[in-house]
């Protein structure tokens, strides 16, 4: 199994503490912002969470980008697809949020859960290799780190990764393999990354 394709098992959804009323009951203008967060946010809390390691942070950049995206979609060119825009700002949201917190140490609290299994053996193991996968993950920058999250959480095309975060493709194949190389190492996989 691909390192990358691990990670994906251990992003928690985005919790649901709204209650839905009828559509009907809606004004136009919360009946948009409501399908933009029906339609997108449990992506741009993927890659928030996949850029921030963090699962209240990760829930504000959802807000945040909902927010933001909701009002600007009246400034929407529809250059790309409206997901590859909102993915974009929830990016550039993330990282934002990634700057201010930047010199802030980690509660223990908000370290991720270990992995679940009968065998203590078995998940020190897994342990082990999610913890060298994670710290590699984390020693990417933030743009291929991006690109990861995108590619193998969001599976976008390489031109949906290079439209949302602003890089040419050859840049987003380039860094993407160098990436996969990177995590399959740390995973003490000595495997040839898969062609896409």
């Amino acid at each position: 199994m691909h390192p990358t394709r691990r990670l994906t098992g251990k992003v928690p959804p985005i919790p649901r503490r709204r209650r839905r009323r009828a559509v009907d009951d809606q004004p136009v203008l919360d009946r948009q912002l409501s399908e933009l967060i029906d339609q997108h946010a449990d992506a741009v809390y993927r890659v928030a969470f996949g850029i921030l390691h963090d699962r209240g942070l990760a829930e504000d950049v959802v807000q945040e980008t909902m927010v933001k995206a909701w009002r600007s979609l009246d400034t929407f060119r529809g250059d790309s697809s409206l997901r590859t825009w909102v993915l974009r700002i929830a990016h550039h949201t993330a990282i934002s949020a990634v700057r201010r917190r930047r010199d802030q140490a980690m509660a223990p609290e908000d370290l991720p859960d270990e992995p679940s299994g009968d065998d203590p053996g078995a998940r020190a193991a897994a342990r082990e290799e999610l913890r060298a996968v994670g710290d590699a993950l984390n020693g990417l920058d933030e743009v291929t780190r991006s690109i990861v999250v995108l590619r193998e959480v969001e599976g976008l095309s390489y031109q949906q990764i290079a439209d949302t975060l602003d890089v040419p493709v050859p840049t987003v194949k380039t860094r993407l393999l160098r990436a996969r190389r990177t995590l399959q190492a740390a995973a003490g996989r000595q495997q040839e990354p898969r062609d896409d």
